[in-house]
């Protein structure tokens, strides 16, 4: 390479075979990450419900309180799809909505449900960094980014049975085709997909 000329560019196929967490993996990041810093829950939090509701990183970054609906034990959760996706609403488990009222005990002051220390609504890159950070300490052996998330719940869903108009409405998306990308996984590898989560992060 002569003097002077941009480095090669490098493509995710050249730094990670795979471009979905495993169930597994993401509990991984969810416990190394609450692990870390003075802002452990949160962080972990939104691990979880980035990839429990298959959030783009800007949607979980935007995700407000008002997007919440929290009753004992139950909740939903409005997601206001970006990209000219369909926008629409999840169920919250138990134990998102147990987590959701201590996270809203320690920022008491922010509309934000995943805020910054001044109250605003987390950078996307603030959100990249959290899980890039968050795959190192759980000593997974490929570097890790949060749409990594998003994709593995897709091929999650997909493992678990649910059809493609269900994960289409899911994922928000807007035209089948992009759903279809999610049902081309070999099934041996499903396998390691066909599993829920919870949030146990005490």
């Amino acid at each position: 390479m002569s003097q002077g000329n941009p480095p090669p560019k490098t493509y995710n196929k050249d730094k990670r075979e795979r471009e979905y967490l495993t169930p597994a993996e993401v509990e991984a990041l969810v416990k190394a990450a609450a692990s870390i810093g003075r802002h452990g829950f949160r962080d972990a939090l939104l691990i979880f419900m980035t990839y429990k509701h298959a959030l783009r990183v800007s949607e979980a970054a935007a995700l407000s309180w008002k997007d919440l609906t929290i009753g004992r034990g139950k909740g939903r959760i409005k997601i206001n799809r970006l990209k000219n996706g369909i926008a629409g609403e999840h169920p919250l488990s138990e134990d998102e909505t147990q987590a959701l009222s201590r996270l809203r005990k320690e920022y008491p002051q922010s509309e934000f449900v995943f805020c910054s220390e001044r109250l605003g609504p987390l950078s996307v890159n603030a959100v990249h960094k959290i899980v890039a950070r968050a795959g190192q300490e759980a000593g997974l052996k490929f570097s890790t980014h949060a749409h990594m998330l998003r994709h593995g719940r897709g091929f999650a869903l997909v493992a678990q049975g649910l059809g493609e108009g269900q994960i289409q409405t899911y994922l928000g998306h807007k035209k089948l085709q992009n759903t279809n990308f999610y049902s081309a996984l070999e099934k041996r590898k499903l396998k390691t997909m066909n599993r829920e989560i919870v949030f146990t992060i005490g």
